[in-house]
This record gives C-alpha cells, structure tokens and sequence, in this order.
C-alpha cells in the first residue's frame, strides 16, 4: 500500500517541494508533556530519560534488566519514535527496594535526565502532548511559499491522519490484519495482537477521515457529527446549534472520527451515512475489531498545531517547532509542506 492509500489526501494544496527527515537522530525530537506533580516519595521510581536511536519497548527492557525486575514492573506513558532524539518519562514499580544502580542501562544511546520517587506507577496514555524540533534538511523549495503554507496551517490545523509509521512497511501490517480478519481470529502474541487490531482501527479512521478531506467537511462541523475539545476523550452530537459553536473556529472544538469498536458509531446524518458506507466496505474488519473486544472510540479530525515556529538555520535547512497532542503525528504535519525523501535524492 503507497502513502495515498494509508493516509489520504492533502488538504492545503500541492506539496512546496521535497526535503530529508531524519538525516541525524537530532533532527527529529521529541520531548514528552506531563503534566503530573511528582510527590518526591514512594515506591514507584521515575526516570525522565533521553533515548538516541532506541525504539521505548527496548529502553524499558533494559531498565528492567538493570533494575533486576520484571519488565512488567516498568511503565511509560506511550511510544515513542526509533530514529529520534526523545526524551519521555518511564516508572519503575520497586516496593519496598531502594533506588537500583541502573548504570548498566546507560550508553550512547540512552541517558537517564533525572529521576524522583512517586506514590503511582505511569499510565499509558498519561501525557498530555508531545513538543517537537524537527529539521528538515536537503531542503529545495521556496521560502515565501513555504512561510506562507506555515501560516495556514498555524491557522487552519491539518487533518489528524495516524502517520504511514502506525503501518508498517508498506502498509504490512494492514495486509495482516485482513488476512487475520478474513479468518476472524487473532494472533497468540499479544504485541502482535495490539499492533494489528490498533493498526486496523486507525486505518479505518484514515478512510474516513480521507473522504471528509476530498469533500471539504474534514475542518466543519455537520448536523449528525459528533464533537470533542481537542484534549477531550468525551463527545456529544452536533444539532445547528453546535456547528455554529465559535470555539470551532480557533480549532478548541472539532468533528470527530470513529475508533472502530463494538457497536455502531453513534452519528447521523451525512456523517452517519458516511460512516455506515466505510464500515460495509470494511465488514470484516469492523467485525474482527468488534470480536475482539474493542471499545468504540472517538478522534478529532482536525490536528491543531501548537506553538508553531519556524526558521532557516541555513538556505537548505527548515526548522520547526510546535508542540501536538498525545498520540498524534508530527510527520503529517511536515506532509502538508514537502515531500520527504531519502538521503542522496533531494533534487539538486
């Protein structure tokens, strides 16, 4: 499967020209926002550790290795890229131990920043957001234009695709959960298990998200829709009133997409019938998705940027921070600007 059929459209235009990201691990990084007060007391460890080309599952085991405890003992909030320089929080569970020496985990490629004691273990999915410094280097395209797609985006958000990483090589893991969904069963493992039915979900939210990009009510709200603030897992139906709502114009209030799951999605309207359509087109994997337990969620479709700057470090050279929410992809927001290409192929 190419990007097109992952993702979707692009919704601000023709892409500006073509760049490299992550030619080094420092021109991607990530800095996890999480905003809990820590008591300084407890029997949870946590770290704020900084990983270079370490994918979050292989740091956890090697804390666990170094602390001498189960890797089930070891908590993180969510993961985190590979080919990056991240900075995220992880808990150790150590009850009634004092703090280990967890030399054995650092190298070059992983760096524990600080660390404090705290009466809870970290939650999956407890951050708030995540901040990015991205540098798009090899870069061949014209500033003016591009300063002025920055500005549309800083206005207008772009669509809240899962980013092409959520599927694996070339969509592989796609490919597997409808051989699995074919069968209707599901993988013994249970990594394997998360990773395609999450995979599966996010496809199918893709497809929907897709259409509303290629008929223009991806940033409006319809009659039938169902709304959620942007760091809000809660959402409520959409009458006139509420597509009238002002915070839906400074991008605080959004339509949303469904998260596959038992039941049926809760809209009406266009929306619903959208949503229907997708889902017969997709039967066996909305099935698959509803045998296995998942719950029916909900995801904004709009993908507002936060803190949003920009500059040319060099003539060749686009760096950009801005900060998203949890779980959402900084590369689709590079997507709406350039395409990205591998080392060696930029245009000269």
């Amino acid at each position: 499967m190419n990007e097109l059929q992952l993702l979707g459209p692009r919704a601000s235009g023709p892409v500006l020209g073509n760049a490299i990201l992550k030619a080094t691990a420092e021109d991607f990084q990530v800095d996890e926002v999480l905003d809990i007060p820590l008591s300084g007391n407890g029997e949870h460890l946590w770290l704020w550790v900084e990983k270079r080309n370490l994918n979050t599952e292989e740091a956890a085991r090697r804390l666990a290795r170094a602390a001498g405890v189960p890797l089930r003992n070891i908590s993180y909030a969510g993961l985190k890229d590979r080919q990056a320089l991240t900075r995220q929080w992880f808990s150790l569970h150590l009850p009634g131990k004092a703090d280990p020496d967890l030399g054995a985990a650092e190298n070059e490629t992983l760096s524990i920043l600080k660390r404090t004691r705290h009466s809870r273990k970290l939650q999956r999915g407890a951050h708030s957001a995540n901040g990015f410094t991205l540098r798009l280097t090899g870069l061949n395209a014209d500033h003016p234009a591009l300063d002025a797609r920055l500005e549309q985006l800083r206005s207008q958000g772009v669509p809240n695709y899962f980013g092409t990483q959520r599927f694996g090589h070339e969509g592989g893991n796609i490919h597997d959960a409808l051989d699995w969904a074919g069968r209707q069963a599901l993988p013994e493992q249970r990594n394997v298990r998360s990773r395609l039915l999450s995979s599966a979900r996010s496809y199918l939210f893709n497809q929907v998200l897709a259409q509303r990009v290629t008929n223009g009510s991806w940033q409006h709200a319809q009659v039938g829709d169902l709304l959620a603030f942007t760091d809000s897992r809660s959402f409520f139906p959409a009458g006139e009133a509420e597509c009238s709502d002002p915070r839906l114009a400074i991008l605080d209030l959004h339509p949303t997409g469904p998260m596959w799951g038992e039941g049926l999605p809760a809209t009406s309207g266009v929306t619903g019938e959208l949503e229907q359509r997708i889902g017969e087109q997709q039967a066996s994997l909305c099935q698959w998705l509803a045998r296995a337990g998942m719950t029916h969620e909900r995801r904004i479709l709009r993908l507002p940027i936060g803190g949003l700057t920009w500059h040319y470090p060099e003539p060749d050279v686009l760096q950009l921070e801005f900060v998203l929410p949890a779980g959402c992809f900084a590369t689709v927001v590079v997507r709406e600007l350039v395409d990205l290409v591998s080392v060696g192929q930029t245009d000269s």
